[in-house]
C-alpha cells in the first residue's frame, strides 16, 4: 500500500469507529482524573527546578499529515527545547534537567498526551508523531505511517525505542499498520508498561 497524495484524506477524513472513539475518550478521561494529583505535582517540581513553562508544546504531523499540537511536560532547560525536533538525546545531556531526566525515564513526561487523545489528535497505540518538517516531506513509502492516528506508544517504542535507527522505526511502524489488531495493541501496551518500569532505551546509545 503506497499513498501518493494525502490531500483528499486531509479534507475528507474517514470517520473512526464511534464505539472505539468513545472508549478511548472514556479511558483517557478516567486516567486524567486518577492521575490528577501527579499531573498537578509535576508542573510544580519542574518550575521549582528551572524557569519557564511546565508544558512543552510542539506542532506534529498526525493522521493524513494534518498538523496538531502535542503536549508534554518540559524536560529540558527553558529555551533549549525550542530547537528540539526528534533527535534522540544522550544520557547525561546537560540540557535535560534533573526532574526532566526522571520524567523521561519513567515516561511521565508523555502523560499530557491524554489530552491529545481526548481531542482526537492521537490514540493510545500507533506510530509516534514526528515534527511537521519531517511528515510534510515524507516520501511515498514513509507516507504510509500517516494512515492511522499517531499513538502515545507504538510497536517501534517497544521494539527498541532510541536504540533503533530512523529507517528501522519507519519500517516497524508500517509493519504495525499492516498487521494492526486489538491483540497487537494489547501486547504493545503491556510491553510499554514493562519497559517503563525498567526505564529501557530512553536515551540514544553512545
Amino acid at each position: 500500500m503506497i499513498i501518493r497524495d494525502l490531500s483528499e484524506e486531509k479534507k475528507n477524513p474517514k470517520r473512526t469507529n464511534s464505539a472505539v472513539r468513545f472508549l478511548e475518550v472514556l479511558i483517557a478521561s478516567v486516567l486524567l482524573l486518577l492521575l490528577s494529583p501527579l499531573l498537578l505535582a509535576v508542573p510544580l517540581l519542574i518550575r521549582l527546578e528551572s524557569k519557564g513553562p511546565a508544558m512543552f508544546k510542539q506542532q506534529r504531523g498526525g493522521l493524513y499529515g494534518r498538523h496538531f499540537t502535542i503536549y508534554k511536560f518540559r524536560t529540558m532547560e527553558h529555551g533549549q527545547d525550542k530547537n528540539f525536533t526528534n533527535a534522540a538525546l544522550l544520557d547525561g545531556d546537560p540540557s535535560i534537567t534533573k526532574v526532566g531526566n526522571f520524567l523521561r525515564k519513567t515516561s511521565i513526561d508523555e502523560l499530557p498526551q491524554l489530552i491529545n487523545i481526548i481531542k482526537g489528535d492521537m490514540t493510545f497505540v500507533g506510530p509516534r508523531p514526528t515534527v511537521t518538517d519531517q511528515t510534510d516531506n515524507y516520501n511515498d513509502y514513509q507516507k504510509q505511517r500517516l494512515m492511522v492516528k499517531p499513538g502515545v506508544t507504538g510497536l517501534a517504542q517497544v521494539s527498541g525505542r532510541n536504540s533503533l535507527s530512523w529507517d528501522e522505526k519507519i519500517d516497524i511502524d508500517i509493519d504495525y499498520i499492516k498487521q494492526k489488531s486489538v491483540w497487537l495493541d494489547f501486547y504493545i501496551l503491556l510491553q510499554t508498561v514493562i519497559k517503563v518500569f525498567r526505564t529501557e532505551e530512553v536515551y540514544e546509545k553512545n
